[in-house]
């Protein structure tokens, strides 16, 4: 209806548009017969140049003897003969003048009696039309308000298979037993297995969840419902529960059938924390997905998929069996994982022959699978910006760095004695990196400015690690101290560079003490317990549970995590004074090192890597 009402109005105003400007044009190619007064009209009889005179109404249209034409309005309500008399028109002249009355055309006048009449009456009845039409608008809304905003999900020409997604191979295992059980239900009824209720995909962000959710609606043949949570949750009580009625009626209508509940922690968080009291309207939606994933009813064929990257703060009673059966853990990629996601997202992209996507995967610690498809799309967007009609190893890699750390800034203006200061500085980090034998290999020194960093040392474990030791730890520590004791070393000064540095590894050495238990002072315990607002859902505070004697000796054995790793810096960067320079001075010749070119400075000084002593 509101498509309808918006074309008849522009169809109206197109048609009066078009009238309009045809009007203008036929009066500009017509020309106008002059307008004569009544004076001029009676003169002109007497002197016998009229031949003749048509009346139509009040208008009156002049033939004059050389047959040229001309116009008059004669007196409202007065009839012509009468006006000439007033006038002294006389009658032998008049008699001469051939005179015809002409009727008003049946459209003009009828449009003269009922546009006064009828516009304000039409204009009236669609002011109520309008008015009414809001209103049931409303109407419609009141009731409709209870209903759930529903999305059948309706597989395109290219759906998403579990062959689409890479890694996850356990997670995959889980989910397709699921949709195994949905499409030859009866092997599984035989033997008495039971549908799960629910499957849980947990997992920090950009793991896989949502494409997971969308491989199970594209293998499975079932109807597949998907909703976000926080549509449940409106400003009036109860509309949340109503909805969720609505949604499982829905799917049991269609069962067998999935339901997606993406962000499920909008609505599962636990009950009891957050403000209202069992009033919230939050706690009023989750209460009623509790009975509809099992209540009474168990009777149902609906299978309940829902996705969270905070499993910490969902309520016990949605994780327990029989609602959430399955918690699918999703991890971050390792390295096999990285490199088969990569070849799935540079499908269909012009690859140069020399690319080696498990060198870019090499590269990529840390990074989850959102975080890569980006990698790859910035480096296919920086291949084409460069006019190239094929993405290059180089491409991957200036790609990788821009994720990490933020687009170079060449325009950014450094001063000479900053770009030296820079130099050194990261030549520091690199030749700590380089001297530990516990430290990750450098893989990349620049003194490009990128995001907010001035330079960077990119250095990078040769293999996957899910443990970290404390001789790690340590060597860490001592590589965020090299460009501090660099800078120290050579200009007998230091700068605010290395600001970041020491915050990160104070931040590391206080974790070292009080939640890895790596202190040989204070022995195997953590110190601090964190209290957590649910409803907020971020930590706000830490409880003490030590006395001030023991945070002394936290201080302290802080103090001297860190004075032991800054002594061990010193020490390198001043017995390897010769390297380090040659690092810094070829960083200012050519900006960046790459690892080979790196790696060959520190060979041909013959450098043996120590270990930081604990």
């Amino acid at each position: 209806m509101k498509t309808f009402s918006k074309n008849l109005f522009w169809a109206i105003a197109t048609f009066i548009l078009i009238t309009i400007v045809f009007s203008l044009l036929f009066n500009l190619g017509t020309q106008k017969p002059p307008v004569l007064s009544i004076n001029e009209v009676v003169k002109k009889i007497n002197a016998g140049e009229v031949k003749s005179i048509a009346v139509s109404g009040d208008s009156l249209e002049l033939v004059l003897q050389d047959e040229s034409k001309a116009v008059s309005q004669k007196e409202e309500e007065t009839s012509l003969t009468e006006t000439f008399s007033n006038f002294g028109v006389e009658s032998q002249a008049l008699q001469s003048v051939e005179l015809t009355v002409k009727e008003e055309g049946g459209v003009r006048f009828w449009l003269g009696i009922l546009i006064p009449t009828l516009l304000p009456i039409i204009i009236i009845v669609l002011i109520f039309w309008w008015i009414f039409r809001q209103a049931k608008t409303g109407v419609n809304q009141a009731f409709s308000f209870g209903k759930v905003n529903l999305k059948l999900f309706t597989p395109s020409r290219k759906k998403t298979t579990f062959k689409d997604v890479a890694g996850l191979k356990e997670s995959k295992e889980e989910l397709e037993e699921i949709v195994d059980f949905l499409k030859s239900p009866k092997k599984f009824l035989d033997i008495g297995a039971r549908i799960p209720r629910g499957v849980l995909l947990m997992g920090p962000p950009g793991t896989g969840k949502t494409l997971l959710a969308r491989a199970v609606a594209g293998e499975s043949n079932v109807p597949f419902f998907h909703i976000s949570a926080s549509e449940f949750v409106e400003m009036f009580v109860g509309v949340g529960a109503s909805r969720v009625r609505d949604l499982f009626k829905t799917a049991k209508k269609a069962s067998p059938s999935i339901i997606f509940i993406d962000e499920i922690d909008a609505v599962g968080r636990e009950r009891g924390a957050g403000l209202g009291g069992g009033h919230d309207e939050r706690e009023q939606t989750l209460n009623q997905i509790l009975v509809e994933m099992d209540g009474f009813d168990r009777d149902t064929n609906v299978i309940v998929m829902a996705a969270t990257n905070r499993p910490d703060i969902l309520d016990p009673a949605l994780l327990r069996p029989g609602r959430f059966d399955r918690r699918v853990i999703l991890d971050m990629p390792d390295i096999n994982d990285r490199e088969a996601i990569l070849k799935i997202h540079a499908r269909g992209k012009q690859l140069d022959k020399s690319v080696n996507l498990k060198a870019v995967g090499v590269r990529t610690p840390g990074f989850s699978g959102a975080d890569l498809a980006n990698l790859v799309n910035e480096a296919a967007i920086l291949a084409a910006h460069s006019n190239r009609k094929h993405i290059t190893q180089n491409d991957f890699f200036e790609s990788v760095e821009k994720v990490m750390l933020g687009p170079e800034r060449k325009s950014r203006v450094v001063s000479e004695r900053e770009r030296e200061i820079t130099a050194y500085h990261e030549a520091g980090h690199a030749l700590v990196a380089a001297s530990l034998k516990d430290s990750d290999p450098v893989h990349k020194v620049s003194v490009v400015s990128r995001g907010i960093a001035g330079g960077y040392t990119l250095k990078l474990p040769t293999e996957e690690r899910r443990l970290k030791t404390k001789a790690q730890f340590l060597a860490d520590l001592a590589v965020a101290f090299g460009g501090y004791a660099a800078e120290l070393l050579k200009f007998k000064d230091l700068s605010t560079g290395s600001s970041n540095d020491i915050h990160q590894a104070t931040a590391l050495a206080h974790r070292l003490v009080t939640q890895y238990g790596m202190s040989d002072k204070l022995g195997p315990r953590t110190f601090g317990k964190t209290q957590e607002m649910v409803f907020l859902g971020r930590e706000i505070s830490t409880e003490k549970d030590y006395s001030e004697e023991v945070a002394s000796q936290i201080d302290e054995e802080v103090n001297s995590l860190i004075n032991k790793a800054l002594s061990a810096a010193k020490r390198i960067v001043s017995t390897k004074r010769r390297v380090l320079e040659k690092i810094a001075k070829t960083l200012i010749e050519k900006e960046t090192l790459e690892q080979k070119e790196f790696y060959k400075i520190i060979k041909s000084f013959k450098l043996r890597p120590v270990r930081v002593v604990g």
